[in-house]
């Protein structure tokens, strides 16, 4: 089989699995689920990349146009107040009081580990996140700066051991999904590649998106998970980016940046290595939930 029939027969692939799962859920809620999946989209001359929630596709680049891009202080929810009043500049850092965050509680649906709203005030001092794994440390150099109220959010969720225990439940790669990332933060997920529910948890609040355009989404990049096709609907997963091949959503950028890996990254290489479990009963047919064949254990996240 020539490589454009093998591309052929993957997008008609794709699109049975689509018509199948319309078929099955009928209109099925776009917003339950906050795990942002990868679809692949294949035309004749490559692969097109199109972001998906767990439960519908949609293509980063007509949400695109189709939507302005949301802002730091842009809110989902027109009558709350702003997630930050004020923008870092370059020689300007914002101070401490100069930004408010807001969260609001997830009505989507979405199962969740509820643990309370992180405060309104972030702690604009904070620099790093090391998530303990049972492979070894992995250490983030955080954009505080340019995504305070998600950093907060993530150094909330830390010290209320949020994040132990659970595993990472999702391994895109450039072969499955057009993209490379590993996907953590799930406190429902049990990333065996048999549960098709993963990647649908959350931590039971919302928030909005931050430092949209502020970083590449290219290797090494941390940036939170959310539906593809939604906005300022960020919780508790994110998703940590292996591959230069990811920076194709730089285009498009739907998803908060919250910094980049200074130390660990080749615990990911090696996981990536080990490669992936298909879920055959994952319920958006695209990946969502197909696991590393190495488990991905958090054991705990600290941020300091």
């Amino acid at each position: 089989m020539s490589g454009e029939d093998r591309q052929s027969q993957l997008a008609r692939e794709h699109k049975e699995r689509q018509v199948q799962r319309a078929q099955q859920a009928g209109k099925a809620k776009r917003n339950t689920f906050i795990g942002a999946g990868v679809a692949v989209a294949v035309v004749a001359g490559g692969l097109i990349a199109a972001t998906t929630l767990l439960g519908g596709s949609s293509d980063a680049e007509n949400k695109a146009a189709a939507t302005p891009t949301p802002t730091a202080s842009e809110s989902a929810d027109p009558t709350a107040s702003p997630s930050a009043t004020v923008s870092p500049s370059p020689g300007n850092p914002l101070k401490a009081g100069a930004v408010t965050c807001e969260y609001r509680k997830d009505t989507s649906g979405s199962p969740a580990k509820e643990v309370g709203f992180p405060p309104n005030k972030p702690n604009l001092k904070l620099k790093t996140m090391t998530i303990t794994t049972n492979h070894g440390d992995i250490v983030i150099d955080l954009a505080t700066q340019a995504a305070p109220c998600s950093v907060n959010s993530m150094a909330f969720l830390a010290k209320k051991n949020f994040f132990d225990n659970t595993r990472c439940h999702r391994l895109a790669t450039p072969e499955n999904s057009g993209l490379g990332l590993l996907q953590c933060g799930d406190p429902q997920a049990k990333a065996d590649g048999k549960n098709p529910t993963d990647g649908q948890g959350s931590s039971g609040y919302v928030f909005n998106d931050e430092n949209l355009g502020g970083l590449s989404y290219g290797r090494g990049t941390v940036a939170l998970a959310q539906p593809g096709d939604a906005s300022n609907q960020n919780g508790s997963q994110f998703w940590i980016s292996y591959s230069d091949e990811t920076a194709q959503l730089d285009a498009a950028a739907a998803y908060t940046p919250i910094g980049t890996i200074s130390k660990g990254l080749e615990i990911v290489d090696e996981i990536v290595k080990g490669g992936w479990i298909t879920n055959p009963d994952d319920i958006t047919g695209d990946g969502g939930s197909n696991a590393p064949k190495i488990p991905v254990i958090i054991k705990d996240v600290k941020v300091s």
